[in-house]
């Protein structure tokens, strides 16, 4: 893992410094996604990835799949919003605003 978060986090420096304000890293700048934002959020995967069949997908593929589908799923649905406020403790909400959280969970 910190492989990853050290490989990532430069990257997501320079989407930060080329987009500016049209990026929201949730819940970094804030739990509510202002309109006309793109979003970076970190998801895990292995919450949905077993929900939609692989078809011969590698397990990237299938992963990056998953992803796409619950979101355009909960998007369609209307319940992506509630994923972006998740009901967690207010310490536990304090904390994730300076480590993070992941998208799905509550």
């Amino acid at each position: 893992m910190a492989k990853s978060t050290h490989a990532g986090i430069p990257w997501l420096r320079y989407i930060r410094q080329k987009v500016k304000d049209r990026v929201h890293f949730w819940p970094f700048d804030g739990w509510s996604i202002p309109l006309n934002r793109s979003v970076v959020a970190e998801v895990y995967p292995a919450l949905w990835k077993r929900t939609f069949p692989s078809e011969g997908r590698t397990p990237d593929q299938q992963d990056a799949f998953a992803i796409t589908k619950w979101l355009q799923g909960a998007d369609d649905d209307g319940s992506l919003e509630r994923f972006f406020c998740p009901e967690i403790e207010p310490h536990e909400r304090k904390n994730a605003e300076t480590e993070g959280w992941i998208l799905g969970v509550s």
